[in-house]
């Protein structure tokens, strides 16, 4: 088929900063996704896009276009309403784990297409994963069944979900364009609105250990996200949360389940449960839900826990079974005594990752029982030859290179110097 335009005529345009019509942007998804835009081709359109921007009806129409590519989700069949989570990612963010089944509790459905863990974030289908027999991968049909019967799901998006966006997210990774905020806000809005939620919101963390460690490109980005919710018919807003400090007292696949199982059970780290609280209360706001319980009382009354193990059991998992366990550990001592002032988010994220519980390359292999347990968080005291770490891995070799990273990742001071930390809620941005 003769092609309507030339990719060089639209890359020629957005290198010399003009803006692209809603025709160009329609032809060079659809061309990418079929093959006849070569990717050294679209990668020099993602370059110029990064170095020159997109105003909000490129950005908008790019995001259609990459919803078109493929199957839109219908949840009609449902009676409640529906109502995702998306988080940005960070280091021990295990929120999702405890709130599908929290906001299911309290009368909503969440379908929860979740991803894999790439360089220091986890993923929370590897963090499920290491639940004996869980299966991420679903067809529409076993997503709906589960649903229909529990109220939360969470699995791998379908290969039929905007495949335009799978071919970007890949390429973007390999030319240093994963940071321009038109092509982020596009690849996560564009699975979201195709996923076919009522309702959605937004967790855009910032500070070390978030991709957006820039406070004001967090908010940058949280607007534009909404405003492409909002504009596609979804309910959404964003709330811009803190990451300077890992979540919790885990990070590492098996070990964040251990922990969310706790918050399950009423008890857990208290940013973890006061997170997983308020996202649950903007879910049920958003989607317009008035709750079965408040979500506080779901889960010191065991309904939350009760749909994690129908939700765990639904998928194939084994919600009693035992969890897996790294083979060797390896203790880090507090070296001083004092107050612990802060604690860098990306060190322990990337000492995890190389611990084993992360990877550095697409389909790569991670250990379900590697990780770190945090023994003290910013703001409490702790002495001299105490635990502060313990690494877990099921290969020794592998504690040399995370020791090297946490080096000065926690600092103590007995001089009564303050704790400066970002608040847990920053700012929220609605629609």
């Amino acid at each position: 088929m003769s092609e309507k335009f030339a990719a060089v005529e639209i890359i020629s345009a957005k290198r010399d900063r003009n803006e692209l019509t809603d025709p160009q942007i329609d032809w060079v998804i659809d061309a990418y996704t079929r093959g006849v835009v070569a990717d050294e081709q679209m990668s020099a359109l993602l370059m110029a896009i990064l170095l020159n921007g997109m105003n909000s009806r490129e950005i908008s129409r790019w995001t259609d276009a990459m919803i078109n590519s493929g199957e839109r989700m219908n949840w009609s069949a449902i009676s409640r309403p529906t109502a995702d989570k998306h988080s940005t990612g960070g280091v021990g963010d295990k929120i999702t784990l405890p709130l599908a089944p929290l906001v299911a509790a309290c009368g909503g459905a969440v379908p929860q297409l979740s991803g894999r863990g790439l360089g220091h974030t986890g993923g929370t289908l590897d963090k499920l994963e290491s639940i004996p027999g869980w299966r991420a991968s679903l067809s529409n049909d076993e997503m709906l069944k589960v649903l229909q019967d529990v109220g939360a799901v969470i699995c791998a998006a379908g290969a039929g979900l905007a495949p335009a966006d799978k071919k970007l997210y890949a390429l973007r990774d390999v030319t240093a364009t994963v940071e321009a905020i038109p092509l982020i806000a596009s690849s996560i809005m564009s699975k979201k609105i195709a996923e076919g939620t009522s309702a959605l919101v937004l967790d855009v963390k910032t500070g070390s250990g978030a991709f957006m460690s820039d406070p004001l490109k967090a908010r940058e980005l949280a607007k534009v996200m909404v405003e492409l919710g909002t504009r596609a018919g979804v309910k959404t807003t964003a709330l811009i949360t803190a990451m300077d400090v890992p979540l919790g007292l885990t990070a590492g696949n098996a070990l964040e389940v251990r922990e969310s199982i706790e918050v399950l059970a009423g008890g857990g780290p208290t940013d973890v449960v006061e997170l997983t609280l308020i996202l649950a209360r903007e879910m049920l706001d958003a989607a317009k839900i008035t709750p079965l319980m408040d979500p506080a009382d779901a889960l010191k009354n065991g309904a939350a826990m009760d749909h994690w193990r129908r939700m765990i059991s639904a998928q194939g998992g084994d919600p009693d079974a035992k969890l897996p366990t790294a083979k060797e550990t390896h203790v880090v001592l507090a070296a001083k005594t004092g107050e612990l002032i802060a604690m860098d988010a990306m060190k322990v994220g990337v000492a995890a990752w190389r611990l084993g519980a992360g990877r550095s390359r697409q389909g790569e292999a991670v250990q379900a029982g590697a990780g770190i347990e945090i023994h003290a968080k910013p703001g409490q005291q702790v002495s001299a030859g105490t635990p502060l770490y313990t690494l877990h891995t099921d290969e020794p070799a592998r504690f040399e290179r995370a020791l090297e990273i946490l080096e000065g990742s926690a600092r103590i001071s007995d001089s009564g110097e303050k704790v400066e930390r970002l608040p847990l809620i920053i700012e929220r941005i609605e629609g």
